[in-house]
C-alpha cells in the first residue's frame, strides 16, 4: 500500500485538546519531526483535521 510523509509545522500549544490527541494518533509529538504512514482514509481524515499544524511531505 502506498504510504504518505506527514510533518508538523506549527506548534501544538493553544490548539484544542482532540487536535492534540490527533497529533498523538499520527506520531507527531515534537515541531518538525515528519512520520511515514499508510495512506488510507482514517490517516487521511486525521490529516484534514489538524491541517494548520502539519503538511504533506512529498
Amino acid at each position: 500500500m502506498a504510504t504518505i510523509k506527514i510533518k508538523q509545522v506549527k506548534s501544538r500549544i493553544g490548539s484544542p485538546i482532540d487536535q492534540k490527541r490527533t497529533l498523538d494518533a499520527l506520531g507527531l509529538r515534537k515541531l518538525n519531526k515528519v512520520v511515514e504512514l499508510q495512506d488510507t482514509p482514517a490517516v487521511r481524515g486525521m490529516v484534514a483535521k489538524v491541517k494548520h499544524l502539519v503538511t504533506v511531505v512529498e
